[in-house]
């Protein structure tokens, strides 16, 4: 039984890996159902490894037919069962357009359900880990488990034009309700993805160069600030310890302080988290933390998650002698 759990978590992570690349691949047009049929199969894989693992093996069959095993989404259904959370709301409107759209689907759909797969794929790291033990990461780069999206949308009236009235209906119904869903769930559900330029006058810093020409008919307007720190840098001081340790103990990091007469600390605290702040800087960088500024007063800081990656990135390399190492530097 427990070969059997092994061997489906190991194609699972096959399957979701090809989901990915095929994803990626900016000349294939299958991309959309081909990822949709890949990341469900990840999911079903793994998930009944977990029930497998968590309720024994006739957990996945029927038990009036023993050689038909259940689908994926009485798998959801098993695990979370509650049908208001996030994550189990993506999977089922992933599994919706695999089921019933395919014959409809466009290159078009991509802009409605890119945020809803990249919230798959986040979802699926986690879940991997948290039932499995499994980081995604010893198999495939961290960089590539963002999607490759493309961002061109249609109005309503661009999507009436180029369908016909039963294709365009059932498409603008279809984005309609997503976006709905989106507004009423968390990350857990779909991630917004946006593309955002900054203008910076130092070359080494630019992912590439422009040049200004006064004499160009189209205008600019040049934005000071874009960002919206509730969604960027929306974690609180204690909320980053928090996080942090969680994700110790997700990712079963031995994590361990040193303390004199006493036994060993293995939670991260505020005092670790100031150390890091410190030493590396953290309020200089934008990346990292966000001053709020109300009149006079002392400017108050919120964070990033790219924060909380790099401290766990930093722990997970020497998790017994971080801290210490950040004291002796300072």
């Amino acid at each position: 039984m427990e070969n059997l759990s092994e061997r489906l978590v190991d194609k699972s992570i096959e399957a979701f890996i090809t989901g990915l690349e095929l994803y990626n691949k900016p000349t294939i047009r299958y991309r959309i159902e081909g990822f949709s049929f890949f990341a469900i199969n990840a999911w079903e894989l793994m998930l009944k490894a977990h029930l497998i693992n968590s309720q024994g093996l006739d957990s996945i069959y029927f038990t009036d037919n023993p050689g038909r095993t259940i689908d994926v989404t009485k798998a959801i259904k098993l695990i979370y069962t509650n049908d208001k959370d996030p994550l189990r709301i993506n999977l089922e409107k992933i599994i919706e357009l695999r089921n019933t759209s395919t014959h409809f689907i466009t290159e078009d759909y991509e802009t409605v359900y890119a945020p809803l797969f990249q919230a798959a794929v986040i979802n699926y790291c986690k879940e991997l880990l948290k039932f499995h033990n499994k980081d995604i990461t010893s198999y495939i780069a961290q960089n590539f488990l963002t999607l490759s999206i493309s961002l061109d949308e249609l109005t309503d009236d661009q999507i009436r034009g180029q369908y016909s009235p039963e294709m365009a209906e059932r498409f603008i119904k279809m984005r309609n309700d997503v976006e709905v869903t989106s507004k009423e769930n968390s990350v857990r559900f779909a991630i917004p993805i946006e593309q955002r330029l900054y203008i910076t006058k130092k070359p080494e810093e630019a992912d590439f160069l422009v040049a200004v020409d006064r004499n160009s008919e189209t205008q600019l307007t040049i934005a000071k600030e874009l960002r919206d720190p509730s969604n960027t840098h929306k974690y609180s001081y204690r909320n980053v310890v928090k996080t942090v340790n969680e994700q110790i103990k997700l990712r079963h990091i031995n994590f361990s302080v040193s303390q004199h007469n006493k036994d060993d600390r293995h939670s991260f605290t505020t005092n670790d988290l100031r150390l890091f702040i410190k030493f590396y800087n953290v309020k200089e960088q934008q990346e990292y933390a966000y001053a709020h500024i109300i009149g006079n007063t002392s400017p108050q800081y919120s964070y990033s998650l790219k924060l909380i990656d790099f401290i766990l990135s930093e722990i997970k390399k020497n998790p017994e002698k971080v801290i210490e190492n950040l004291k002796k530097a300072k």
